[in-house]
């Protein structure tokens, strides 16, 4: 009995040494098709490959025609330099000595300040066929002359139609045909790690492409503009990539490239993009209305720590503490209240300061929103019309011009009325008159309240731009200005 197992094991091996000698193809085919089965995996993995190769092509392929180059010039006044050093000229070294005060009390300011040329650059993109640029404002501001190049080659003179240094956004214009606009699209719908491509001018190098993933979205506190809600990419971003497109895989605009952090002043992988709706909404208030409104609430609020959100008896993660609200403020109208924690805003839950305040900026004020509440142990919901945040109009470029009839012209002011010595702040206030210019022609002066084109009465820059598309210039339109409410008639005439 106790050979036999050892029989049985001794058979088997002999069995199966046999079966490897009469079927020696068996582990070949075993081999084979492990082998097979390695290249269809590797065959189909190069496929995806292939495949998201293609889509940046295309990506890329598409956009070229709507991403610009642009360059700025901006004229400063500097000190008269009049000894030749080894690297440039040296100020009078008794004005170094002596400070430019005491030196021009006692010796007179001696050669006249020189006029110097900065230059500066960065990419935009255009957005509608009639010409609309979006870039960054520190790409343009305080520009004497904006140039943009196209793709193609062309070169244009730009107009700076608006700025809003608050997000740091800029649109500018060019007279040109054949232009191919990009397509905003919707930068909510954005994933943590979707893949994305930045296109710009870095380093002067036009029509540069770069791919990465969407890092991170909401970036806030990072001290670059007054409103903040980055988005955040590896994607390679270096000077001169501001102001152009971060664009998703269906090649829609889905951020403006803005800035970077960095140690080295070049690219570390972390750049920021700010959000496509955002720059949409502030797009669409520059061109229509010559500024940008913003939503109000009239509360001073602070983000929640673990041990105020204790002391309220709240234990969510998520909620904005009021400190404050304005007396006769859209919060305290809706009944709004000091300690009161705001959990959603219009159904889309606040987690800080920052995220309550973008949503309410980007508001369109007059809209009635539901806004809940944490108070005393139970939830509220309150409904609040959203205000209108009092603010000045956006920058503009000195000598910028509109329509090219060599003026410019913004929304007047109630404090600007007033200023003037104008009753009303009906109109819109003459900001600069290019010398020279169709406008300095046709009588019109800085200053001037411009109250109707033809028989149209003008109460904002929107209605002034629809009035004057109604009528042919190289026939001419009257105009009708008011200058310390005295009125006259002027005729406009290219």
């Amino acid at each position: 009995m106790r050979g036999r197992p050892m029989v049985l094991v001794g058979a088997l091996t002999v069995a199966v040494l046999i079966g490897a000698f009469v079927w020696p193809g068996s582990a070949q085919r075993t081999a084979c098709a492990d082998q097979s089965g390695q290249v269809e995996t590797a065959r189909e993995q190069l496929k995806h490959a292939r495949a998201l190769s293609a889509a940046f092509e295309e990506v890329a392929e598409a956009v070229k025609p709507s991403v610009v180059s642009i360059t700025s010039i901006k004229r400063v006044e500097t000190p008269a330099l009049i000894f030749p050093g080894p690297r440039g000229p040296l100020r009078d070294p008794l004005r170094e000595f002596f400070g430019d005060d005491l030196f021009e009390r006692f010796f007179g300011r001696g050669q006249p300040e020189r006029e110097g040329v900065v230059r500066g650059g960065g990419t935009g993109v255009i957005v509608s066929a009639d010409g609309y640029v979006l870039t960054n404002n520190h790409v343009v501001e305080g520009a004497d002359q904006v140039t943009v190049s196209l793709a193609d080659g062309r070169r244009f003179v730009a107009q700076i139609v608006g700025t809003d240094p608050k997000t740091d956004l800029a649109v500018i214009k060019i007279s040109a045909d054949g232009l191919k606009p990009a397509q905003l699209g919707d930068s909510e719908r954005l994933r943590v790690g979707e893949w994305v491509l930045a296109v710009g001018n870095p380093l002067g190098l036009e029509q540069t492409v770069t791919a990465g993933i969407i890092s991170a979205k909401g970036r806030s506190y990072v001290g670059l503009a007054e409103y903040e809600d980055y988005i955040q990419t590896d994607a390679a971003i270096n000077p001169g990539n501001s102001g152009g497109p971060l664009l998703n895989l269906d090649g829609q605009v889905v951020g403006i490239n803005s800035a970077i952090v960095s140690r080295s002043g070049g690219y570390m992988g972390i750049g920021f993009a700010i959000p496509a709706n955002m720059a949409r909404k502030v797009m669409e208030d520059i061109i229509a209305d010559g500024k940008v409104t913003r939503g109000y609430l009239g509360v001073i609020v602070q983000n929640l720590t673990p041990d105020l959100a204790r002391s309220f008896g709240y234990d969510q993660p998520h909620g904005v503490l009021v400190a404050e609200v304005a007396p006769d403020g859209p919060a305290a109208k809706a009944g709004i209240e000091s300690d009161d924690i705001i959990i959603e805003l219009g159904g889309k839950p606040m987690d800080n300061m920052n995220e309550l305040r973008n949503a309410v900026a980007t508001t369109d004020p007059g809209t009635k929103v539901e806004v809940k509440v944490f108070r005393k142990g139970q939830t509220r919901s309150l409904k609040v019309e959203i205000g209108e945040l009092d603010s000045a109009p956006v920058s503009r470029a000195a000598g910028r011009t509109t329509d090219d009839l060599g003026l410019a012209v913004e929304n007047l002011t109630a404090e600007e009325a007033r200023r003037l010595g104008l009753s009303d702040a009906a109109g819109v206030l003459v900001t600069e008159v290019e010398p020279g210019g169709v406008a300095e022609r046709s009588g019109l002066l800085r200053y001037d309240v411009i109250i109707s084109v033809g028989d149209k009465p003008v109460r904002n820059v929107r209605d002034f731009h629809a009035a004057l598309r109604e009528h042919d210039l190289d026939r001419g339109v009257r105009i009708k200005v008011r200058t310390q409410d005295a009125s006259r008639y002027v005729f406009l005439k290219r």
